[in-house]
Protein backbone atom coordinates (compact mmCIF):
# COMPACT_ATOMS: atom_id res chain seq x y z
CA UNK A 1 0.00 0.00 0.00
CA UNK A 2 1.41 3.35 -0.97
CA UNK A 3 -0.05 6.39 0.68
CA UNK A 4 0.86 10.00 0.05
CA UNK A 5 -0.38 11.51 3.30
CA UNK A 6 -3.90 10.09 3.26
CA UNK A 7 -4.12 9.96 -0.53
CA UNK A 8 -4.22 6.50 -2.10
CA UNK A 9 -1.95 6.48 -5.12
CA UNK A 10 -2.69 2.97 -6.38
CA UNK A 11 -6.48 3.17 -6.77
CA UNK A 12 -6.94 -0.34 -8.21
CA UNK A 13 -4.97 -2.34 -5.60
CA UNK A 14 -6.35 -3.95 -2.42
CA UNK A 15 -5.78 -1.84 0.71
CA UNK A 16 -6.06 -2.31 4.45
CA UNK A 17 -8.22 0.58 5.69
CA UNK A 18 -9.02 1.68 9.24
CA UNK A 19 -11.96 4.01 9.84
CA UNK A 20 -12.22 5.60 13.29
CA UNK A 21 -14.97 7.36 15.19
CA UNK A 22 -14.34 10.97 16.18
CA UNK A 23 -12.85 11.08 19.69
CA UNK A 24 -12.83 7.26 19.69
CA UNK A 25 -16.37 7.11 21.09
CA UNK A 26 -17.61 3.50 21.52
CA UNK A 27 -20.55 3.82 19.11
CA UNK A 28 -20.41 0.35 17.57
CA UNK A 29 -21.37 -1.44 20.78
CA UNK A 30 -25.00 -1.43 19.61
CA UNK A 31 -26.14 -3.90 16.97
CA UNK A 32 -28.13 -1.32 14.99
CA UNK A 33 -24.97 0.66 14.15
CA UNK A 34 -22.97 -2.45 13.25
CA UNK A 35 -25.84 -3.55 10.99
CA UNK A 36 -25.77 -0.14 9.29
CA UNK A 37 -22.09 -0.59 8.47
CA UNK A 38 -22.72 -4.07 7.07
CA UNK A 39 -25.75 -2.92 5.05
CA UNK A 40 -23.74 -0.08 3.53
CA UNK A 41 -20.82 -2.39 2.73
CA UNK A 42 -23.22 -4.77 0.97
CA UNK A 43 -24.64 -1.85 -1.02
CA UNK A 44 -21.14 -0.79 -2.12
CA UNK A 45 -20.30 -4.36 -3.12
CA UNK A 46 -23.46 -4.67 -5.22
CA UNK A 47 -23.61 -1.13 -6.67
CA UNK A 48 -20.27 0.67 -6.33
CA UNK A 49 -17.70 -1.84 -7.66
CA UNK A 50 -16.31 -2.63 -4.20
CA UNK A 51 -14.25 -5.81 -4.00
CA UNK A 52 -14.32 -6.84 -0.38
CA UNK A 53 -11.93 -9.25 1.33
CA UNK A 54 -12.80 -8.91 5.00
CA UNK A 55 -13.57 -6.65 7.95
CA UNK A 56 -13.75 -6.44 11.70
CA UNK A 57 -15.96 -3.99 13.57
CA UNK A 58 -14.50 -2.89 16.90
CA UNK A 59 -16.30 -0.69 19.46
CA UNK A 60 -14.92 2.56 18.00
CA UNK A 61 -13.29 1.71 14.68
CA UNK A 62 -13.55 -0.58 11.66
CA UNK A 63 -10.77 -2.44 9.83
CA UNK A 64 -11.37 -3.48 6.21
CA UNK A 65 -9.46 -4.97 3.31
CA UNK A 66 -10.99 -3.80 0.05
CA UNK A 67 -10.37 -2.54 -3.43
CA UNK A 68 -12.25 -0.78 -6.20
CA UNK A 69 -13.02 -2.45 -9.52
CA UNK A 70 -13.34 0.94 -11.23
CA UNK A 71 -9.96 2.34 -10.04
CA UNK A 72 -11.49 4.91 -7.66
CA UNK A 73 -10.85 3.58 -4.16
CA UNK A 74 -10.63 7.09 -2.70
CA UNK A 75 -14.07 7.98 -4.04
CA UNK A 76 -15.52 4.68 -2.89
CA UNK A 77 -14.23 5.17 0.67
CA UNK A 78 -15.39 8.80 0.70
CA UNK A 79 -18.92 7.85 -0.39
CA UNK A 80 -19.11 4.93 2.04
CA UNK A 81 -18.00 7.07 4.99
CA UNK A 82 -20.32 9.95 4.10
CA UNK A 83 -23.42 7.79 3.65
CA UNK A 84 -22.70 5.62 6.70
CA UNK A 85 -22.07 8.62 8.98
CA UNK A 86 -25.32 10.30 7.87
CA UNK A 87 -27.30 7.11 8.44
CA UNK A 88 -25.86 6.49 11.93
CA UNK A 89 -26.43 10.13 12.94
CA UNK A 90 -30.07 9.79 11.85
CA UNK A 91 -30.39 6.61 13.93
CA UNK A 92 -28.93 8.28 17.00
Amino acid sequence: MQLDGYKIREQSKPHFITLTVVDWIDIFTRKIYKDTIIDNLNYCIQNKSMVFYGYVIMSNHVHMILQSDNNDLSGLIRDFKKHTAKKIIQQI
